[in-house]
């Protein structure tokens, strides 16, 4: 695809791009929302470097895509609940997104994609991996394909939360957290290219099959999405920005950079119902 307002460089032939010619913190025109989101379906996670980005910028950045999401176990700070802090230093004994997995897919409607600003990061270490379920897809035999056509799977929040929340101690007792059966093979709303649809994270059994059976399954798909050959790994520099769609990707953070520091924050961008 070419594109007249921004530079897209592909990183790797399955996923990911470099964008350059733009400056995120200055209003964009409509021009370059509807690039950038072509760029997005095209390379499913776009790299930006230089980013200086305020707290009402980033907001605007992502409202440009769709309404913003509120996390439903950590809203932002007083006036900004849209806003995910990041955050990782000496004291921390957990970091944000250590696991494979899909922004929030426990929700009925689970996010359109995610917009991440890091400020600060360590000297070394602290990279994000990225993992295409198209290519994860594609590279199913039809056999495989045509037993899963059809089939959903159970996505929860409550272990993953209530992990996190006893860690940092916080009381969520009187709390309930989302849940919601998706499409083990999704299709996507743009492009209608199919995508694997599990993670190991939040996706905990699929649907009316034994339990074995579906461990099974399960097992074997969480190896499969993430296989080297799906992934495209980012190098972060301070102030740099990464837009991932949520809806065709898995990613993970590395925390091999402790007890250095790695903050910012993110916004995420509410979405549809899987189908």
């Amino acid at each position: 695809m070419s594109y007249d307002t921004i530079s897209v460089t592909p990183v790797t032939p399955r996923i990911g791009a470099d964008v350059d010619g733009i400056e995120l913190a200055k209003p964009l025109s409509n021009r370059q929302v509807e690039e950038l989101h072509q760029a997005l379906v095209e390379h499913q996670v776009l790299f930006f470097r230089n980013q200086i980005l305020d707290v009402d910028a980033h907001k605007r950045v992502g409202r440009y895509f769709g309404e913003l999401h509120i996390h439903p176990n950590t809203p932002g700070p007083e006036g900004h609940p849209e806003i995910l802090p990041i955050h990782a230093d000496a004291n921390s004994k957990r970091i944000n997104g250590e696991y494979w997995h899909s922004d929030v897919s426990c929700d009925e409607e689970p996010p359109l994609g995610s917009v991440l600003y890091l400020h600060t990061i360590p000297n070394a270490g602290g990279d994000t991996l990225f993992a295409s379920q198209f290519a994860a897809y594609d590279a199913l035999s039809p056999r495989v394909k045509d037993y899963l056509e059809g089939l959903t799977a159970t996505h929860s929040g409550d272990h993953v939360y209530r992990r996190h929340n006893a860690l940092v101690g916080r009381d969520d007792r009187n709390k309930s957290f989302p849940q919601a059966s998706h499409p083990v093979v999704r299709t996507h709303p743009v492009s209608q290219r199919k995508a694997l649809f599990i993670n190991r994270n939040f996706t905990t059994r699929i649907d009316n099959l034994p339990e074995d059976e579906g461990r099974a399954i399960l097992n074997y798909l969480f190896e499969h999405s993430t296989r080297e050959e799906f992934q495209v790994r980012f190098r972060w520099t301070p102030h740099s920005v990464v837009f991932w769609d949520n809806r065709s990707v898995q990613h993970m953070a590395l925390w091999d950079y402790y007890p250095q520091t790695r903050s910012g924050r993110r916004v995420t961008i509410k979405g549809d119902r899987p189908f």
